[in-house]
């Protein structure tokens, strides 16, 4: 299929291929809800949308809402599942088209899944794949400059975040009965299926009657960073919808909380909640998520926020504090986020999926707390029209921040290589990197993490950045070669 819309592109003229491609995703779109039978009408569904943290934020929800009893699938960056089966994104995208979303969605709904979490991209927006999809929660992480190349300008980008939850309001509403009456299909049987089928039902029961809308409807909601300078925006385009929520760090909130009226949009109450971060341990992460304390076993200040966006999430669908305190205790780490991997080696290697300077900056304030003798980072950066300018600004910080800095190959696509490689290089030379000496310009991304690895001592740091746990490379005329970071690394620990 890539293969096929690659030599579509090169025979269409580009500006006709332009006028013509949005049509054709909505039409593709519509075509595919309506072989799949509108599967959203029958799942609570969670869209999770923001410049970063976006897949954390959709895993920590799910481990979450499953621990508070939720059958729960969901599509990410990451993984997917469809309430039964968990396997790797494989696929280079987040948000599927060509009919995957909605099929992901019936799956969920044939498994009894009680509620759908869907991380929502800004390009899957613009290529229309939420039009079709009936949210009932959607919650906005935050927003800074990315994908500008891809949109054309930041506002476009942030334009296509809005329209998400312009969309919000035009959603359907839904009966939570049916819920209760699709279980009635199932035989109970005998045993430990009978039982659990019987708890399964007495939760949805009781949440039921539990509910906030004894009419049985789900009440549409969003969840916003009050604390990102756009959160009001956000807000002002969901009035009208009949729950807002906002999280806000209770430190900064006084330097960083827009001019939110608690009253705004239509008089309705934006219920608030605040987190405060604690500190970094050898454990992971201690913050208060509104007034109770809560030891996460992942690294990361920024994972504070993090986990309170998910606990909103969990309070939106009625869940205590007390369970939403034992389900962010319970997570592991996500795969490829801080993903530690350890063979019995006297050093630390970590994989994460950082790939823009915020996100890699926030990156190096972790594992400081891991006190390391010398960090080797492992980066590069992406072609085929993504952002050129964070090249220099990537090798910068890792120029900066580590001792050791190998550039290698990332996503090149259709571009050059070693002309990204170079750029990013160029930023880690301006940090006061020297080539050879510790600054290595490496294209086969196998040899750049064996080069790392041979450099690692005790108590060093190994830090592979921007794939994470991805399942393939992207190379040119569309083609994927099939590539997993930790495999490699696991690979060179093992022999």
């Amino acid at each position: 299929m890539n293969k096929i819309l690659f030599l579509i592109k090169k025979i269409i003229p580009k500006k006709l291929f332009v006028i013509l491609q949005p049509g054709y995703h909505l039409v593709l779109n519509f075509m595919a809800v309506l072989w799949y039978r509108f599967p959203s009408n029958k799942l609570t569904v969670v869209g999770i949308t923001g410049t970063t943290g976006k897949t954390t934020v959709t895993y920590m929800t799910v481990e979450l809402l499953k621990k508070a009893g939720f059958k729960v699938g969901y599509t990410s960056t990451a993984m997917f599942s469809d309430g039964e089966k968990k396997w790797l994104n494989d696929k280079k995208m987040t948000m599927l088209g060509r009919f995957f979303t909605q099929k992901m969605l019936r799956e969920m709904v044939k498994n009894k899944c009680d509620v759908a979490v869907v991380e929502t991209t800004s390009e899957g927006i613009v290529q229309y794949r939420h039009r079709f999809i009936n949210y009932d929660i959607l919650l906005f992480t935050g927003l800074y400059p990315e994908h500008i190349d891809s949109h054309g300008s930041f506002e476009n980008y942030k334009e296509a975040k809005l329209k998400l939850f312009e969309h919000l309001k035009k959603c359907s509403k839904k009966d939570l009965r049916f819920k209760i009456y699709d279980l009635r299909e199932d035989k109970e049987g005998e045993g430990e299926q009978g039982l659990a089928f019987r708890a399964r039902r007495s939760e949805r029961k009781a949440r039921f009657l539990a509910s906030e809308t004894k009419s049985g409807f789900i009440q549409k909601t969003i969840i916003v960073n009050l604390d990102d300078e756009y959160a009001e925006e956000f807000l002002e385009v969901g009035s009208g919808v009949n729950r807002k929520m906002g999280f806000t760090n209770k430190e900064k909130q006084n330097i960083k909380i827009p001019s939110v009226s608690l009253q705004k949009g239509g008089g309705q109450q934006i219920e608030k909640i605040e987190y405060k971060f604690l500190e970094m341990n050898k454990i992971g992460t201690k913050f208060i998520f509104d007034g109770t304390e809560v030891q996460l076993n992942i690294l990361g200040s920024f994972n504070a926020l993090n986990a309170t966006a998910a606990g909103c999430v969990g309070r939106a669908l009625g869940v205590s504090n007390k369970v939403i305190k034992k389900g962010l205790e319970s997570i592991a780490n996500n795969p490829g986020r801080l993903e530690r991997i350890d063979e019995g080696q006297d050093f630390i290697v970590i994989i994460d999926y950082a790939f823009e300077p915020v996100s890699v900056t926030k990156l190096y304030e972790t594992i400081s707390v891991l006190e390391p003798a010398k960090v080797i980072h492992v980066l590069g950066s992406t072609g085929g029209g993504r952002d050129i300018s964070r090249r220099a600004k990537l090798g910068g910080i890792a120029g900066e921040k580590a001792d050791y800095v190998i550039v290698t190959n990332e996503d090149p696509y259709d571009d050059d290589p070693m002309e990204i490689i170079k750029d990013v290089a160029n930023g880690a030379k301006k940090a006061g990197k020297k080539k050879s000496k510790n600054l290595w310009l490496i294209e086969d991304r196998r040899k750049g993490i064996k080069k790392a690895i041979s450099l690692a001592g005790e108590g060093d740091v190994v830090l592979i950045t921007g794939k994470g746990s991805e399942q393939a490379i992207a190379i040119k005329k569309g083609e994927l070669m099939p590539w997993d970071d930790r495999e490699i690394v696991r690979d060179f620990l093992t022999n």
